[in-house]
């Protein structure tokens, strides 16, 4: 079978450029070439780049590769018989490898699955905080149905989900400090903490629940109510009272 030089070089996996190179180099020369100066390949040259690639491997220069395959003492089936050897080491050095890699990634899946455990009981201790200390409150003023459905959700939330809220606190929080100072709810700054805190109320109450009326009625109640408003003048003086200007200028109320 005879092959072109095309034909060669996409068998092997390398470039015609590199197969013209060993031939000025006197490496691989082809079995003859057409009058239209087109290199044509046998077995024989096939067989011959194997082995110049098979040296190559090892970072043998084309000039030690050139002096190996011309040398007297070259035997073809040794060199075949050492580079399946090789091939076998490669093969048994890979396969510990993956069995390596499989493990580390069983024991990954393992640590996720810890931490998934460990994230739905601490959801679970939220849930049961958070009623200890305004269930009360909130139960009476939206009811059970409301409540349960709410702690569902929350339930239910993924571990990015609960980052993203816990972001959202922290970005409502910044916020407050530096709009309070100015007075202004109707500012950018202002409308910046009434709509954080509206993607943060869609996030965490039942989805059939939120509403513009039913987002005032939340922040009115952060006025009223002496834990609720508490949290918030922790953060800055006058919180509570500046968000509930803020998210009723950001409803046009």
């Amino acid at each position: 079978m005879s092959y072109s030089i095309g034909e060669l070089a996409k068998l092997a996996g390398i470039s015609t450029r590199t197969l013209r190179h060993y031939d000025a180099i006197d490496l691989l020369k082809p079995a003859y070439v057409e009058e239209n100066g087109y290199r044509v390949y046998s077995e024989d040259e096939v067989k011959m780049l194997q082995q110049i690639m098979f040296y190559r491997e090892f970072g043998i220069t084309l000039e030690e590769i050139y002096a190996i395959v011309n040398s007297s003492e070259f035997d073809r089936l040794k060199a075949l018989e050492t580079h399946y050897q090789h091939l076998k080491s490669e093969k048994d050095r890979i396969s510990q490898l993956m069995n390596t890699v499989e493990n580390t990634i069983k024991i990954y899946k393992e640590d996720l699955t810890m931490s998934k455990k460990e994230f739905e009981g601490f959801k679970k201790q939220q849930i049961k905080a958070n009623e200890e200390k305004y269930g009360e409150e909130i139960r009476e003023k939206y009811g059970d149905d409301v409540i349960d459905s709410s702690n569902k959700k929350f339930g239910n939330l993924t571990q990015e989900q609960y980052e993203r809220i816990e972001k959202l606190n922290e970005e409502i929080s910044e916020a407050l400090v530096n709009a309070v100072p100015e007075g202004k709810p109707e500012s950018a700054e202002g409308q910046r903490v009434a709509e954080l805190h509206k993607e943060w109320l869609i996030m965490v109450w039942p989805d059939d629940l939120y509403s513009e009326e039913a987002h005032i009625g939340l922040a009115q109640m952060y006025t009223q109510d002496e834990r609720f408003k508490k949290y918030y003048e922790d953060i800055t003086e006058g919180a509570a009272d500046y968000l509930y200007e803020a998210i009723k200028v950001f409803y046009n109320k």
